[in-house]
């Protein structure tokens, strides 16, 4: 019955709302902490680049940021900063093409991407540097790291205790309808703002798309319809929603898992707060506060600690005994 209670005592006094919680920690927050990276060369001629902050420790967590995002988001080296505090390592993984350089093929990264985070974590492996690894992913990046436990099911490596995902869209068709409601098109904008750029920069490795078309897309629809469908294997955009999304391989995970959505969060669907199937699992633990938006969840103000980070920290350290 691993449905969480929300912790007591939070007070929600500087933001009540979906938009203040998701926007205010992204304009006014700033997270001092250092990296030192790392560029590992992938087996297809890609490349992937590693921000670490070490403390010594054999215990360490991945964090996997949103779409568009990095590992130098607020929202990443907060939970990282967090983790150091309690003696963990960290690790930032930059997806494809979101470290500040341009990747070198025409694919990316998409929802359900978990090659590549397999190879990180066998290379980190291979070092014998970590007794002790937890997965943390938000957005995007949280369904990655419940698709990547779902699908390893029984045979995730030993060393890998935990997940946590943080605002996760685990219905990926379902978050798709509810970002493109029009009181979220100001984030839509943003991100395909982005996704242009890039496909600016790289327009010369998509010999066989059109790249006009991909740069006139409205929306996300059309965007996967011309690019991340047929760029990373898919039939068509709906066929990427329906494969990419981690809901359907929740119940085979194996490690505790935490999934941390916030009921006002406008990103995402209902059907990625799995309720039935937490109650009825023994890994999935699934904790819904009233407030925090997308990725937002500040109770103080923003630029302390997060509540979601004291959250993450509470469940990898304490919850299952780390």
């Amino acid at each position: 019955m691993p449905i969480l209670p929300v912790p007591t005592g939070q007070s929600f006094l500087f933001a009540k709302g979906a938009h203040l919680q998701t926007i205010i920690p992204n304009i006014t927050r700033y997270v001092r902490l250092t990296y030192s990276r790392e560029r590992i060369e992938l087996p297809d001629g890609d490349f992937l680049d590693l921000d670490w902050t070490k403390k010594g420790s054999r215990k360490l967590v991945i964090a996997l940021h949103g779409l568009e995002g990095q590992g130098k988001r607020h929202y990443i080296k907060g939970s990282l900063k967090e983790m150091n505090r309690l003696g963990w390592d960290g690790v930032a993984l930059n997806f494809r093409g979101c470290s500040g350089s341009p990747n070198r093929l025409a694919r990316s990264y998409h929802s359900g991407e978990i090659e590549d985070l397999d190879f990180v974590i066998e290379h980190i492996r291979a070092s014998g540097q970590y007794d002790t690894i937890s997965l943390l992913g938000f957005s995007l990046g949280g369904n990655v790291v419940l698709m990547y436990g779902g699908k390893k099911g029984n045979n995730i490596p030993a060393e890998v205790k935990s997940i946590a995902a943080i605002s996760a869209p685990c219905d990926l068709t379902g978050s798709v309808n509810e970002i493109e409601h029009w009181s979220n098109r100001h984030y839509v904008l943003k991100f395909l703002i982005s996704l242009r750029k890039k496909t600016r920069l790289k327009s010369h490795l998509l010999g066989d798309f059109n790249v006009k078309k991909i740069l006139s897309s409205k929306n996300f629809i059309e965007f996967d319809e011309r690019y991340t469908a047929p760029a990373h294997g898919y039939k068509s955009a709906k066929d990427y929603w329906k494969k990419a999304s981690s809901l359907p391989v929740l119940s085979e995970i194996r490690v505790p898992t935490l999934l941390l959505n916030s009921l006002d969060d406008t990103f995402i669907s209902k059907a990625s707060s799995p309720i039935s199937l937490a109650k009825n699992s023994s890994y999935l633990h699934l904790l819904q506060p009233k407030w925090g938006g997308h990725v937002g969840f500040f109770d103080r103000v923003p630029w302390t600690t997060l509540w979601s980070e004291r959250q993450i920290g509470n469940f990898i350290t304490k919850i299952i005994g780390l």
